[in-house]
This record gives C-alpha cells, sequence and structure tokens, in this order.
C-alpha cells in the first residue's frame, strides 16, 4: 500500500464543494484511495503553500461541460511556474497548464468514448498503442512550448507532457475509463 504517498485532488469547479465535485473531484479519489493512496480536496481559490508543502503529488481535475470559471483566475495557479512535484492535469486540469504556460484553450467539444493515439512511451501512459477514454468537454487545450506530445497530434494533444518537470496534462477522463492512469501518476 501507498500510506505514506499524499496527493493534493484541485477542485477547479466554479465554487468550492459544488455538485460537480462529486462527479469530477470524488471518482478520482475514491479510486486512488482504493489502491491505498492519501487524498485531500482543496478548491483552486484555496490552494496555500503549506497545502501544496503538505502533499507529494498534484491533481488538477476536471469540471463541468460550462464551467470556465477557473480561466479567469489564472493567476491562481503561480505555483505551477516553480512546482517540482508531478502534476497531472484532467481535462480543465490540462486547460489551465496549457494556458499557464503559455498555449491556448481551443474549441473542440467530445462527449463520449473515442479511440486515441498513444504516441511516445512515458511513465504515464506507457508503451504507445491505442487505448479508449473518456471524453466530456467544450474545449481542448493546444500544446505550450517546452512540451511533447504523448497521444493524439501535436496540433490537438490528447496528453501531454513537460519536457523537464514531471508536469501532465490529459484532455480525457481516468476516471471513468482508464484508471490505471491514475494509479501510474500516483507511483511515479
Amino acid at each position: 500500500m501507498n500510506r505514506n504517498v499524499q496527493i493534493l485532488l484541485v477542485d477547479l469547479c466554479y465554487e468550492k464543494e459544488s455538485l460537480s465535485q462529486y462527479e469530477f473531484v470524488h471518482p478520482i479519489r475514491d479510486a486512488l484511495e482504493r489502491v491505498g493512496f492519501n487524498c485531500q480536496i482543496c478548491h483552486y481559490t484555496e490552494i496555500r503553500e503549506d497545502v501544496l508543502a503538505s502533499h507529494d503529488k498534484i491533481i488538477l481535475c476536471g469540471t463541468s461541460l460550462m464551467d470556465n470559471a477557473y480561466l479567469e483566475h489564472l493567476d491562481a495557479f503561480y505555483w505551477l511556474e516553480d512546482m517540482k512535484k508531478p502534476i497531472l492535469g484532467i481535462c480543465a486540469g490540462m486547460q489551465v497548464i496549457s494556458a499557464f504556460f503559455g498555449g491556448f484553450i481551443v474549441p473542440r467539444p467530445a462527449i463520449g468514448l473515442e479511440m486515441l493515439e498513444i504516441t511516445r512511451s512515458s511513465q504515464l501512459l506507457g508503451e504507445p498503442r491505442q487505448i479508449e477514454g473518456y471524453h466530456l468537454h467544450n474545449y481542448a487545450a493546444s500544446m505550450p512550448e517546452g512540451f511533447m506530445c504523448l497521444a493524439g497530434e501535436p496540433s490537438a494533444p490528447e496528453a501531454f507532457q513537460h519536457s523537464t518537470l514531471p508536469i501532465y496534462g490529459i484532455i480525457f477522463h481516468p476516471e471513468v475509463r482508464n484508471r490505471w492512469i491514475l494509479e501510474c501518476f500516483a507511483n511515479l
């Protein structure tokens, strides 16, 4: 078991403890706690240095289709710039990472299961192959400078990784169909 690993789940929903948390944050917590990891949920507006310091890894969770409030508060993610701990952005979390590092949020609605191509080996997604991923988003993210594409195309990444930092983004929802990705991240 991994009881010593502390994972911070950053809630990106429009308000603290919204109903969306039950759909986009709790399933991640439940999947990770089921395999022995400790998780704490914190709304992005309440992130402090002591909270960041007390966790080993950070996951920026997704939100509902119409919830983009977090994009109006990118300055709340100032801590991303110097963070050396592993970070995973899921859907909206990938958008935050992209926008923070100079990328763009682009319209690309997708709902449901879709095949996606893992194009580069990584600790997060493993070897190149096709997998099925669950998508639920109106927007995707471009790949910022300094990142490399792990899945999809560089012009439309399904997953990316920073070239020198342990920062990952995936546009699909592993808590629905690919819980093994959460476990791979937690074991980095």
